[in-house]
């Protein structure tokens, strides 16, 4: 079965194996994750072994092997962001866009959660991040005030 979509972007790159890591990036930006049969397609359009594909989307971390959603919450945890109580943020996001157990995507694909190291802004802490725009001093009514209006926004718009 063909895709067209792929298939644009292994010809922009020529159908050439040696370019694997360029192509899953494109691919990525595309889909916003690499799915198993997008890697197994792209494996056999390049004549790879499907471990071959495989193993580099795994081994790098900016690879997603599972779907993210519109908007990506990076929120910190490390020690200044940690120490002003982060997890009274994180735990208001989860129940704010309906996260359970090791979930990091909501079911409606609007948001993904991923608590990171560090922000590099430790004297804004807690510190977080909704796609590129940076939130210091965050609490968990601001954060949950945050998603509640880019809610209301994507609501709207459909």
């Amino acid at each position: 079965m063909e895709d067209p979509t792929l298939d644009k972007i292994l010809n922009q790159y020529k159908c050439d194996s040696k370019k694997l890591l360029p192509i899953l990036q494109a691919v990525q930006e595309k889909e916003k994750y690499l799915s198993e049969a997008t890697m197994k397609y792209v494996a056999h359009k390049l004549d790879l072994p499907e471990t071959q594909v495989f193993g580099v989307a795994s081994f790098y971390s900016h690879f997603a092997l599972t779907a993210k959603g519109k908007y990506i919450i990076r929120l910190c945890d490390g020690t200044a962001c940690h120490v002003r109580k982060s997890d009274n943020v994180r735990n208001t996001i989860r129940e704010t866009i309906g996260l359970t157990g090791n979930e990091q995507t909501s079911k409606d694909l609007l948001f993904t959660l991923e608590i990171v190291s560090c922000l590099g802004a430790c004297g804004l802490a807690p510190v977080m991040v909704i796609n590129e725009e940076v939130y210091g001093q965050i609490t968990p009514e601001k954060a949950q005030e945050l998603i509640t209006e880019i809610k209301r926004k994507e609501n709207a718009n459909n």
